[in-house]
């Protein structure tokens, strides 16, 4: 997948001229550039990336607010896309979103661009911040609402409490892709973590009379 196909809307308000597709690739496309040239983030001004993507610094602004926004949504077009949910089950929507952890572990794996920019990110206590608010905590609300619903359908127990449940099932992923760059993240990883985990969780049947 191209850092073209992957593009998410980037976060800012709309400004001035009606926005152009090609001119925010171009952008986005400009500053992985440099980043795989080897600029720091800290050096990566706005005044360079405009140049290096043809552009007037006038033209980023009104698509971004600063740096920090933009990185967020470089950050974004290199990972692989938020997934869409089936709907079909608690169960099946865990595996999903497990599943795109996976995948973001893969491409952070294989790619040192990656892996580098989100280590300076996190020196960065704002750069992070805003990552953290527009990336990471709204992929935590959509895990939430899962198992909330799962809750009401009675997939889930009611006694559970959902934040903890959530980072039980996104712990091991998180793990298993970050913590342990040495081991495999085989395809049935999501599907193991999830029916593991629910073994415990699910509600009791009653016996039958």
């Amino acid at each position: 997948m191209t850092l073209a196909e992957s593009r998410p809307q980037p976060c800012g308000p709309a400004r001035g001229r009606p926005r152009s597709e090609a001119v925010e690739r171009a952008i986005l496309e400009g500053a992985m550039r440099l980043l795989e040239e080897g600029v720091p983030l800290s050096e990566l001004s706005i005044e360079r990336i405009a140049r290096t993507a043809g552009v007037g610094k006038a033209t980023i602004y009104r698509r971004w607010s600063g740096k920090e926004e933009l990185f967020v949504d470089v950050m974004r077009a290199a990972e692989p896309p938020d997934p869409e949910l089936p709907g079909t089950s608690m169960r099946d929507d865990l595996v999903v979103l497990l599943e795109s952890l996976r995948q973001r572990g893969l491409v952070n794996r294989s790619s040192a661009i990656l892996h580098n920019v989100q280590a300076q990110m996190k020196s960065s206590p704002k750069l992070w911040a805003a990552y953290h608010a527009m990336v990471i905590t709204p992929r935590r609300n959509l895990s939430l609402e899962v198992l909330r619903r799962g809750q009401r359908n009675g997939e889930l127990r009611t006694d559970v409490d959902i934040e903890l449940a959530n980072d039980m099932f996104v712990g091991p992923m998180l793990v298993r892709s970050v913590m342990r760059p040495d081991v495999d993240l085989p395809g049935e990883l999501s599907e193991q973590i999830v029916d593991t985990v629910l073994e415990g969780l699910r509600p009791v049947s009653s016996p039958e009379t």
